[in-house]
């Protein structure tokens, strides 16, 4: 009998154990799957944050890119319209002084003819004198010709001279002044060449 008992405790010893390591197989797989899905997870993870800041990445450069052409619209737009400013000045005062250099003519080859009257001539050479410190003021100035090379961008010829005591192609006469304001012709001066 004891052999019996011996034996089927032996049977059920086995079939326990047998269904002991059933169940550490089974946690064993379970644990392995866990950590096989935990890594997975992990792996997915780690793919989706890494496409996230690659999105985000893009999205940064993008946004950079669009600032940095802003920028530079922003830049030229201003220096544009400071030039146009400028230029916009410059052709008004330039239109202004062309507007007034036949009185300017007039007053100066009024100056010209004897007076009888001193303290009148006096008076208009002060007037006059005025007239100038005006042009200087607005940067005005006249074009140098009088013996100067002749300038085609500068000075107009409207004759040529031949036995004058000028070199060839110099201005020998001036007719009508010249004037530039800074480095922009108002009006070219009417001059006579030598030949």
């Amino acid at each position: 009998m004891e052999e019996k008992n011996i034996t089927p405790d032996s049977e059920n010893n086995t079939e326990e154990e047998v269904e002991i390591d059933e169940e550490l197989d089974e946690k064993a797989v379970d644990s392995l799957s866990e950590e096989s899905s935990d890594e997975e997870d992990a792996v997915s993870e780690y793919n989706d944050t890494a496409s996230e800041y690659a999105a985000l990445e893009d999205a940064l450069n993008e946004a950079n890119d669009k600032y940095l052409r802003l920028f530079a619209e922003y830049d030229n737009y201003r220096k544009r319209t400071a030039r146009e400013k400028t230029e916009t000045y410059q052709n008004a005062t330039a239109k202004c002084i062309e507007e007034i250099l036949p009185f300017i003519d007039s007053f100066e080859r009024s100056l010209e003819i004897e007076c009888a009257d001193e303290n009148f001539k006096k008076g208009m050479d002060m007037i006059f004198k005025q007239l100038q410190d005006f042009l200087t003021k607005m940067n005005v100035k006249e074009v140098e010709s009088l013996g100067a090379e002749f300038d085609p961008n500068v000075h107009n010829a409207i004759q040529q001279l031949d036995g004058t005591d000028y070199a060839s192609n110099r201005v020998c006469q001036v007719y009508q002044k010249g004037y530039m304001i800074g480095d922009k012709l108002i009006r070219p001066a009417m001059v006579a060449v030598a030949l």
